[in-house]
């Protein structure tokens, strides 16, 4: 199974690539996506739907997981966030590509055993956790790789539940 994590963001927005296979999970690849301040927003939206698109194309996951927009203070962070989040779930959604979403406390609980973790703490469990040489940077990358191994997870343990096996 090939999972695309993404963790959005406006300036810079994460993605990692996952396969995996019973107790064998590997990386096969993350990065960022950015964009720039100066750009105007449409624009900046267009590069980031780009970009997925791409690498929906390139990697054909058959799993999109995206990280939930959690409670932010300032309104228009949140906006813009969220205008991100909509151009990686439209790339997933015109790829036909199923897409899971998670709480950032969520996949820090199901990586780092711990729903308050810090980004520190994310990029310390997945270097380990994927046997990376290491720390994966920035911080938006080693998130949607954490995302990723979240749904990987839940997915196991559904199939679990369902009595499927994975």
């Amino acid at each position: 199974m090939l999972i695309m994590g993404i963790d959005p963001g406006i300036a810079i927005s994460g993605y990692g690539i996952i396969s995996g296979k019973q107790n064998d999970c590997s990386v096969i690849e993350y990065g960022v996506i950015k964009t720039f301040p100066g750009l105007k927003m449409p624009y900046r939206l267009k590069k980031i739907y780009e970009g997925y698109t791409e690498l929906l194309q390139k990697y054909k996951p058959d799993a999109v997981a995206v990280e939930e927009l959690f409670f932010n203070k300032n309104a228009k962070t949140i906006i813009s966030v969220g205008q991100a989040r909509g151009a990686a779930l439209l790339a997933a959604a015109l790829s036909n590509i199923e897409v899971f979403e998670y709480t950032p406390l969520q996949v820090k609980q199901a990586v780092v055993g711990y729903g308050r973790a810090d980004k520190l703490q994310v990029q310390q469990m997945i270097k380990m956790f994927f046997n990376l040489d290491k720390l994966p940077k920035p911080d938006d990358a080693a998130d949607a790789l954490a995302v990723a191994l979240c749904h990987m997870n839940s997915y196991k343990i559904q199939k679990i539940i369902d009595g499927k096996g994975f």
